[in-house]
């Protein structure tokens, strides 16, 4: 099986709204293109995602868990790109006075605000008469009238989920679906307005990044939310109760170094086990139609917990915690055998972090997928420890962390982190000093010098920040996925270092193309 990644390269990790730009969260707008011009500049060839589904505040804004897995974040379109290109000359879609946060994204008022320019928008570009283009892209994109009904209802139940709703629209019943249809069409085309936006600007986005060499590495949660479209419109692929639509068991995590009692995520799970064939094809295609949108939405898929398709804990939806579950045995081989027959070549990297077994690391290494490594991980003095640069294999995706970990320079902070572990970290990268400021250079400079062929470092370990810049902390629901990066820490300094580090260990375009013997 041909391996995904053939010659050094490197890429930086940083979700679209961390960008910098108005309106109080980062766009696809000129916000993305400076980026993709910083990393063509500082010799990068991959950029990573996290995913781009819609977020809500009711899951803590999480973007792995979202109302849908193919619709797009509306919060990520650009006001400016979309004034443009509604050119209406009497309605301006963006304020020139930014009165939002360049250091963090408050939620709560980008949501306020851009739902009102956004609406704003919709008004506008039905006044243009311009409607049969909305019919168009339903055409191509049969889900999103789906996700315009199940958002609608969501608005006309004041939120409530849809096993919440009346039975003959929790059961979808033929008549109750079309007489909403009917009812909510107004705002169910506006739901389809945003998604036909969002589109527009992200294959514009993706073209510009492919100008520039610049792969798109995109992040594909193994799970949906129990409150999403897909689970609404598919119930009989999932665990669930036939007559409450609730959940049986729960997906998750047993006790590991991210939680004590680990992690209760609470998404449903998946049939794999049935013995009802149609049901197993009905599942298979699901996933085959999520993945083939995907597949043509970016480059590269990192699938999130891919540890699930060996084996998955399964919790007892009456359960609190994660602590007490099961391990059941997933599809395995077969499902992405399955999935190569329908789609041809799966450009994946396998997020195989977590409580890994020789199972997990055969169905890895026996699908030819990259998994990952966490330099962090490494410093334990365990001279075996898999995550130590001497011991990775060269079919791997090497991060300094990911967005679940403390930044480098937190990670050096932390008073529970224990001395010998900075010591040993210093002393890998040849610097006998226990400086935090420098730290983030020492693990640039490991991942970097490493055998693996994709090097990936999170933005903010490029800029040397601490952990009040962290993204994410597993098992917490309240201030994650806000921070944002200020324009002005992206100089042409800093490209043209980032730059020399990655030339020097041969992972820059024009140098890996010289070298390609590993």
């Amino acid at each position: 099986m041909d391996t995904l990644f053939q010659q050094r390269a490197s890429g930086i990790l940083v979700h679209i709204s961390s960008l910098p730009g108005g309106n109080g969260i980062g766009d696809m707008g000129v916000a993305s293109r400076n980026f993709i011009d910083f990393l063509a500049t500082a010799g990068q060839s991959y950029w990573q995602l996290l995913p781009l589904g819609p977020t809500s505040q009711s899951f803590g804004n999480s973007p792995y868990m979202s109302y849908s897995s193919l619709a797009g974040n509306p919060l990520l379109i650009s006001l400016e790109d979309l004034d443009q290109q509604l050119c209406s000359a009497k309605t301006s879609l963006t304020s020139t006075t930014d009165i939002f946060s360049e250091y963090s994204v408050e939620y709560q008022d980008v949501i306020s605000y851009k739902n009102k320019q956004l609406h704003i928008a919709w008004q506008l570009f039905q006044q243009q008469g311009e409607t049969d283009l909305l019919a168009e892209f339903n055409v191509n994109n049969p889900w999103a009238k789906e996700y315009g009904l199940f958002m609608a209802l969501k608005t006309f139940f004041k939120g409530k989920a849809w096993f919440q709703w009346p039975e003959e629209l929790k059961n979808r019943d033929s008549n109750a679906l079309l007489e909403a249809e009917q009812q909510l069409a107004e705002e169910i085309n506006s739901v389809i307005f945003f998604q036909y936006i969002f589109y527009q600007q992200w294959q514009r986005l993706h073209a510009y990044a492919k100008r520039n060499n610049i792969q798109i590495i995109g992040d594909l949660p193994i799970y949906v939310g129990h409150d999403s479209v897909d689970v609404w419109t598919h119930q009989h692929v999932f665990d669930l109760d036939p007559v409450t639509g609730n959940p049986t068991h729960v997906a998750g995590v047993p006790p590991d170094y991210f939680s004590k009692t680990g992690q209760r995520w609470g998404n449903p799970l998946y049939r794999w086990n049935t013995t009802d064939t149609d049901i197993k094809e009905k599942l298979y295609s699901w996933w085959e139609h999520r993945l083939g949108f995907w597949l043509k939405a970016v480059d590269v898929i990192r699938i999130d917990h891919f540890r699930g398709f060996a084996s998955y804990w399964a919790i007892a939806a009456s359960e609190t915690t994660a602590v007490n579950g099961q391990w059941i045995k997933g599809p395995g081989r077969e499902f992405f055998m399955a999935m190569e027959q329908r789609l041809g070549n799966l450009p994946i990297i396998a997020e195989d972090l977590g409580i890994i077994t020789p199972e997990v690391e055969k169905l890895r290494d026996d699908l030819g997928y990259p998994g990952m490594k966490i330099l962090l991980f490494a410093f334990d003095g365990n001279p075996a420890n898999s995550y130590l640069p001497q011991n990775i294999a060269a079919n791997s995706v090497i991060y300094t962390g990911t967005h679940d970990n403390p930044t480098a320079v937190g990670w050096f902070l932390d008073p529970e982190v224990p001395i010998e572990a900075k010591q040993q970290a210093k002393h890998y990268a040849n610097a006998n000093n226990l400086d935090a400021s420098s730290f983030h250079h020492d693990t640039l400079y490991l991942v970097h010098s490493s055998v693996a062929r994709l090097a990936v470092v999170p933005l903010q370990d490029i800029l040397g920040f601490g952990n009040d810049c962290r993204m994410n902390i597993p098992g917490t629901a309240k201030n994650n996925w806000r921070w944002r990066c200020a324009a002005r820490f992206l100089t042409d300094e800093l490209a043209r270092r980032l730059h020399e580090v990655t030339h020097i260990f041969n992972r820059t375009p024009e140098s890996a193309s010289k070298d390609n013997s590993l």
